[in-house]
């Protein structure tokens, strides 16, 4: 692989520590997947934040980069176990509370945005089309590749940490226009709302795998949506981007391409709900994974205006959101419902066990997906509107 005298220099050491251990992981991956070069990159987003996650060992390594490491690029940082101010609201205890914050304060220090968010691309994090990224964090990755254009591997934090530092990535995978093709071409009906774009993720995630599909047959979808549709096919499957006809800004250019098709009714869509269908009450109800947008917390406020939430509801997003949503009075109006809007976490990287939660409610596919999956709960796969009836019941 192709280094250039800069790169040759922070391999051997002479930039520092940090510099060389992250040099040696991207060279590391660019030999394995037979990158013939390193490319520089315009941002970064890191995934792995939670203690329960890093542990001891992993904040040992990272405090050993962070002794002379500084990130060269925007870099953005993936949910941690908690919301940062009121973890102690969400009953987390205090000594996963400062273990998570000395995570935190690590990344802080190697001058990593402490963003907390799976939604980047909502908080400042916003690559331009054809721009070449490191982001972890699938749900991130797949809607950067499919609806920015921008163009990233499925990195790992590791990886993306590496790429930060160094402000560059192994030129292997989707940078490369030849390996952002369509494999398979997906006729679908059109998806009525998040909920059924997230249904359908669900669904053709199982069917392509870490394939990369093209949905025909979607007349219009809000960005939203999108990312719902995304997050689904990431997580069930490994799709790490796919094409719109119509839509997502690269579709165009595979419009007479030969590729397997496959056929999803709405039958199928409807399916998905039935498969999460527990009749245990759930401990806590969810929304936000993804992390809400500002439009989504509006209509949630909206829905909410009058009501009294009777069971747990987390409204889960970033702290960005959620300061435009407090000058809009968008919070005020969930937290006068009952509702809680927790910024920084959500529970899938959150120990909502040790908090007694044994069965959840949520509008997510991925949340439903990595709930039951992942932290061992019963999962209710309910739309928008369902999941705050039941809250409100």
């Amino acid at each position: 692989m192709y280094l250039s005298k800069e790169e040759e220099r922070m391999l051997v050491g002479e930039l520092g520590y940090a510099a060389q251990k992250a040099m040696e992981i991207l060279v590391a991956l660019g030999k394995i997947y037979d990158a013939e070069k390193l490319v520089p990159i315009t941002s970064a987003h890191i995934s792995g934040v939670s203690y329960a996650n890093v542990g001891e060992d992993g904040l040992e390594f990272l405090e050993e980069l962070a002794s002379d490491g500084r990130v060269l690029v925007q870099t953005t940082l993936n949910p941690a176990g908690m919301d940062l101010d009121k973890w102690s609201l969400m009953g987390i205890d205090r000594e996963f509370a400062e273990n998570q914050l000395r995570v935190i304060d690590v990344y802080r220090r190697m001058g990593v945005k402490i963003t907390c968010t799976c939604t980047p691309y909502l908080v400042g994090n916003e690559p331009r089309m054809g721009d070449h990224i490191a982001w972890s964090e699938s749900s991130a990755v797949v809607y950067a590749n499919s609806v920015i254009g921008a163009k990233t591997n499925r990195e790992s934090g590791i990886s993306a940490l590496a790429a930060a530092i160094t402000g560059r990535t192994p030129f292997y995978g989707l940078h490369l226009k030849e390996n952002r093709q369509p494999t398979v071409e997906v006729r679908v009906p059109q998806p009525n709302g998040e909920f059924e774009f997230a249904c359908l993720g669900m669904i053709v995630g199982r069917l392509v795998g870490d394939g990369i599909p093209l949905f025909r047959g979607i007349l219009h979808a809000e960005p939203d949506e999108l990312k719902a549709l995304g997050a689904a096919l990431a997580s069930v499957g490994g799709v790490p981007m796919f094409h719109v006809d119509g839509i997502t800004p690269e579709a165009g250019e595979y419009v007479d391409r030969s590729m397997e098709r496959l056929t999803v009714t709405e039958s199928d869509i409807k399916s998905v709900k039935e498969e999460y269908a527990s009749e245990v009450d759930p401990d806590l109800i969810f929304l936000g994974c993804p992390h809400l947008s500002l439009m989504e917390l509006k209509r949630i406020a909206s829905f909410l205006a009058g009501k009294n939430v009777r069971k747990k509801l987390w409204l889960c997003c970033s702290k960005s959101v959620k300061l435009e949503a407090d000058k809009l009075g968008i919070t005020q109006v969930i937290e006068a419902a009952g509702g809680t809007v927790v910024c920084d976490t959500c529970p899938i990287v959150a120990p909502v066990k040790d908090l007694g939660v044994t069965a959840v409610a949520t509008n997510s596919a991925k949340g439903a997906w990595y709930s039951r999956n992942l932290n061992n709960l019963c999962v209710r796969l309910l739309s928008t509107e369902e999941c705050l009836r039941e809250a409100t019941k």
